[in-house]
C-alpha cells in the first residue's frame, strides 16, 4: 500500500517538474535587429524646385507677364499665272526684234532724230505696215497690263475678276486707240489732208511704240517687287510717259505749225477736246465702276 502511494507521488512530482520547465513560445517576438544595424548619420536636404530652361534664357523675356499675339491666318499669294503672263509679254517683245530688227533699229533713230522730217528711214517705218501694226498691238498689250497692275497696287482688283479687269484693260487701250485712229483718218479724208493726218499719226504711234517698249522693264517691277520699290516706280515711269507725251505733242506742233498755219492756241484747244479730256472721262467711268463692282 505504501508502495502505490508513493508511486503515484512520484508520478505527480514528475508531471508538476515537466510543466515548470515548458515557456510560452507564442509570445510577443521581440526586434533584435535594432541593435546590430547602423544609424544613418547623412541628414535628408530639401531641395528646392528646380527651373525650367526658359527662365535661365537672358535673352527670353520670362519674367514677365505672357503676351498674347493674334494669329492671322496665312494668304497664300499665288504669283505663278502672272509670271508666264509677263515671260510671255518679254517673249514676244523678243521674237519681234528678232525677225524686225532693222525696223526696231530705225524705231529708235527715228525717234531721236527731232526733227522728223521725211527722210530715208521714216519712208521704211510707213511703208512696213504689218511689223508697225504688230508693234501697234505690243504696245496695246503692254499698256492694258501696266494699268491692271497700277490698279491691283492700288488695291481695286480682285481675286476672283484678275482675268476680266486684265482684259478689261487691254481692251480699253485698243478701243481708245482705234477710235483715235479711225476719227483722224475721217477728219483728213473730209477735209481733203489727209496727208498731214498721216504724219499726225505716224507721230502718235511712233512715241506709242516707245511708250510699249519702255513699259516692259517698268511691268516686271511692277510684278514682283514689294511695295516701297513699286511707289518709286510708279512715280519715275508716270512722269517719264507724261514726257513721252509732251514730246509727242511738241513735235506734232512743229510740223503742223508749218503745214497748217495753226496758232499754239487751237492747238491747245484740240489737245485739251481730243487728247486729253477723253481720258480722263474714261479714267473717271473706270473709277466709277470698279468703286462699285470690285
Amino acid at each position: 500500500m505504501k508502495q502505490l502511494v508513493f508511486f503515484i507521488l512520484c508520478i505527480l512530482l514528475f508531471s508538476v517538474a515537466i510543466q515548470a520547465q515548458l515557456t510560452d513560445t507564442t509570445g510577443k517576438k521581440v526586434d533584435t535587429s535594432k541593435n546590430r544595424l547602423s544609424i544613418d548619420s547623412v541628414v535628408a536636404i530639401n531641395k528646392a524646385p528646380s527651373l525650367p530652361y526658359h527662365y535661365k534664357n537672358k535673352i527670353l523675356n520670362s519674367d514677365e507677364t505672357p503676351v498674347s499675339f493674334a494669329i492671322d491666318i496665312k494668304k497664300t499669294n499665288d504669283k505663278d499665272s502672272l509670271f508666264y503672263l509677263v515671260a510671255l509679254l518679254v517673249l514676244c517683245l523678243a521674237i519681234l526684234k528678232y525677225f524686225n530688227s532693222r525696223y526696231f533699229n530705225n524705231l529708235f533713230r527715228v525717234f531721236f532724230n527731232t526733227s522728223l522730217r521725211q527722210s530715208q528711214l521714216t519712208d521704211q517705218l510707213i511703208q512696213a505696215k504689218l511689223t508697225s501694226l504688230l508693234f501697234n498691238i505690243f504696245f496695246i498689250l503692254s499698256c492694258g497690263f501696266y494699268v491692271y497692275l497700277l490698279l491691283a497696287n492700288i488695291g481695286y482688283a480682285d481675286e476672283d475678276h484678275n482675268w476680266i479687269l486684265l482684259l478689261s484693260a487691254i481692251v480699253l487701250t485698243g478701243v481708245v486707240y482705234l477710235i483715235k485712229f479711225c476719227t483722224l483718218k475721217f477728219t483728213g479724208w473730209v477735209t481733203g489732208l489727209s496727208a498731214i493726218t498721216d504724219t499726225y499719226l505716224f507721230i502718235i504711234f511712233l512715241i506709242n511704240k516707245i511708250i510699249g517698249i519702255f513699259l516692259v522693264p517698268v511691268i516686271i517691277v511692277f510684278a514682283f517687287s514689294s511695295k516701297e520699290i513699286i511707289h518709286i516706280s510708279l512715280i519715275i515711269s508716270g512722269l517719264c510717259i507724261v514726257l513721252l507725251l509732251f514730246l509727242r505733242f511738241f513735235r506734232s506742233y512743229g510740223l503742223l505749225q508749218h503745214q497748217l498755219r495753226i496758232s499754239r492756241f487751237h492747238f491747245f484747244l484740240y489737245l485739251v477736246g481730243i487728247e486729253i479730256l477723253p481720258l480722263l472721262l474714261i479714267y473717271k467711268g473706270v473709277m466709277v465702276y470698279l468703286s462699285k463692282n470690285l
